[in-house]
């Protein structure tokens, strides 16, 4: 059986967790299961047996039958299984049936309170737990669940990066919005795994966003994979069949992360970024200590702190001279528009005396 404590240490490899987003029944679960073993990729096997639907009408998962049959996939294939907890009870009749692995949902991350209560009934536990993102970009809240399991004495912690909702219509049925799972994993120290199923919302977007997630150094996959999609309960349009699994894994590239036969090489350019970055932070000072001055000039003729026609003419300038750089105009508008942001408040405390 995989060794997941052995890969929390060393990470040498993605972690590739399948399985079909429901168990259903034991036709459904063995077939798909005895097939994801014979895919060497694949060490953990993943099913769905509460599920948190918004409607009630809709399948909310077989409940402790539906562990059981986790348990007999397990020992039919040998693959370690993993489920949804929500509640203290669900933490009980997990461990209870062996489940090896746990993840708490996106759902269930946004309530502090919830979160609490599952930590206090993990404690003392051993069990692997997998903290999924809440559903919006919130850093602190995420790390705020790794450190209430923390706190509970699991040694063994990572995030499951399931993207966010947003207000417009995206391809994708939760944005990925790729900085936010980079920002938490350097502050939480955790390993970070991407469900690339529930990021895509559809089976066409799979293999470009896990190829992302990889290139971005995520340190694993989960993706949802069914015998036959088409008759799914929950989540049909992401799911894959496990001939379709194993093609996109075939698929993709896993690039070195830090490997040390290489890592000489980088070291030169990595310090001439370190150099140029130096630079950047003493323009940006000269470009805040004019700002001041600005704002003390408008405080002596009496004129507001924003020109929008300046600003607007101003940014305009910047970007055709981007693009004649060869510059992502999205980054260089971001970059300006927070510059321009900082050198508002500055200009504004100097009006009100406060950086006199």
């Amino acid at each position: 059986m995989f060794d997941l404590i052995s890969w929390f240490d060393h990470r040498d490899t993605p972690l590739i967790i399948s399985g079909p987003c429901s168990v259903e029944g034991e036709e459904q679960l063995m077939e798909t299961a005895k097939a994801l073993a014979a895919i060497p990729e694949v060490k953990i096997l993943r099913g769905g047996i509460w599920k948190p639907r918004t409607r009630p009408q809709s399948f909310e998962g077989m409940g402790e039958a539906g562990l059981s049959l986790l348990k007999m996939a397990k020992q039919e294939t040998g693959l370690p299984i993993a489920t949804e907890i929500a509640t203290p009870q669900h933490v009980d009749l997990a461990l209870k049936y062996g489940v090896d692995v746990l993840w708490v949902g996106a759902r269930t991350v946004v309530n502090p309170f919830s979160v609490q209560l599952l930590a206090d009934a993990l404690r003392g536990t051993e069990v692997p737990l997998f903290v999924k993102n809440p559903i919006s970009p919130d850093v602190q809240l995420w790390l705020g669940a790794i450190e209430r399991f923390r706190k509970a004495g699991i040694k063994y912690l990572a995030g499951i990066h399931r993207g966010f909702q947003y207000y417009r219509e995206t391809a994708f049925r939760n944005l990925p919005m790729w900085e936010v799972p980079i920002a938490f994993a350097r502050l939480a120290n955790v390993p970070v795994v991407t469900d690339v199923s529930h990021i895509c919302g559809n089976r066409e977007l799979l293999l470009l966003t896990a190829q992302k997630a990889l290139d971005l150094a995520c340190d694993g996959l989960m993706i949802e994979c069914h015998h036959c999609p088409s008759k799914a309960l929950t989540d049909a349009r992401q799911q894959i069949t496990p001939n379709q699994l194993r093609k996109l894994l075939d698929a993709l590239v896993v690039r070195s992360k830090e490997n040390p036969s290489v890592i000489s090489g980088l070291v030169t350019l990595r310090g001439e970024l370190d150099d140029i970055d130096d630079e950047l932070l003493q323009l940006l000072t000269r470009r805040m200590n004019v700002s001041a001055q600005i704002g003390q000039y408008k405080k002596r003729h009496n004129m507001t702190v924003v020109q929008m026609d300046r600003w607007k003419k101003s940014l305009a300038d910047h970007l055709v001279m981007a693009d004649k750089l060869g510059l992502d105009a999205e980054m260089v508008t971001a970059v300006f528009e927070t510059i321009h942001q900082a050198s508002i408040r500055k200009q504004t405390d100097v009006l009100n005396n406060r950086d006199d």
